[in-house]
């Protein structure tokens, strides 16, 4: 049977379907990587790979042996995570999936205050679509995840915060000014349950589409946008703050009169939550929050 080290090897030839690639990653020769591969190939009695001028291919066998060596080593983290969160100290790596609107916002202070904290820990950092995070933590491949709006979730759910919406504008003073206006409304792509609280609000405000629309990909383009005068645009206070000058800001009101609010939650299974690098973060969250509701 191959020892570990040969199903890491095996992992990154899957990875890179090159064999100069894996050397490099490895720090290996390319023969002496031959070498081993004929060794291992040798020892599971079949090819793994088929070699060509274009680089690797998985036989079929080897497709096999490459879905047993990611669970071997995948299994191999967790109990390696479970034995530094037993020792003293907060260590190991605690893997986050963050949505991006959080991550760019938010989250920067709470890794800073994290890392000085706790320096033998590592962050892994992805960030994205709220729909992703889920995926993300239903695939096992990070500790937590931070989302926005409300979680169809399982697990453990951490309430975080909620932050209001705001129709913000160089111009408009007021939502009843958009039904005159000929200033193209800015939108940002996003997860479909923010996109469908806006549609609601703005149906249930004008019962009808906006004159003129400009779709971005990315939240801080249609802040700029909005903020360089171009027209206006639907944020999260998240993505704002009091320093902005000539900007007006009105808050979006739901039905019953009350302020719109996007909220982001901390989601996880319950095993995560006993690892100590994901207890310390979550403690120091929960401290953060508590210290800013406090200015």
């Amino acid at each position: 049977m191959s020892s570990l080290s040969e199903f890491q090897l095996l992992s990154v030839l899957a990875q890179e379907m090159n064999m100069r690639k894996a050397s490099e990653r490895l720090f290996v020769s390319q023969p002496a990587l031959s070498q081993r591969l004929q060794t291992i190939e040798k020892d599971w009695g079949t090819k793994l790979f088929i070699r060509s001028q274009k680089g690797l291919a998985l036989t079929p066998a080897g497709e096999h042996v490459i879905e047993f060596v990611n669970e071997v080593l995948t299994r191999q983290e967790k109990v390696r995570e479970t034995v530094h969160s037993l020792q003293s100290g907060v260590s190991g790596t605690l893997k986050i999936a963050v949505a991006s609107i959080v991550g760019q916002n938010w989250l920067p202070q709470v890794l800073k205050r994290y890392i000085d904290r706790y320096p033998q820990a590592k962050i892994s950092l992805v960030t994205g679509w709220s729909s992703e995070i889920l995926k993300s933590l239903y695939d096992d491949q990070v500790h937590i995840g931070i989302i926005r709006g409300t979680p169809d979730w399982k697990g453990v759910k951490v309430h975080l915060f909620n932050d209001p919406l705001y129709l913000v504008d160089r111009e408009i003073t007021s939502p009843e000014q958009i039904i005159n206006t000929d200033r193209p409304f800015i939108q940002f792509k996003s997860d479909s349950n923010y996109y469908q609280e806006i549609q609601d609000w703005w149906m249930r405000n004008f019962k009808t589409s906006p004159k003129r629309t400009v779709v971005v990909d990315q939240i801080e383009t249609c802040k700029q946008m909005a903020f360089n005068g171009i027209g206006y645009a639907i944020l999260p206070s998240i993505t704002l703050t009091k320093t902005e000058k000539d900007i007006f800001k009105i808050p979006l009101l739901d039905e019953n009169n009350h302020p719109l609010k996007r909220d982001t939650w901390l989601l996880g299974y319950e095993s995560s939550f006993q690892l100590k690098q994901v207890k310390a973060f979550v403690e120091l969250i929960k401290e953060y929050i508590a210290e800013s509701s406090e200015e």
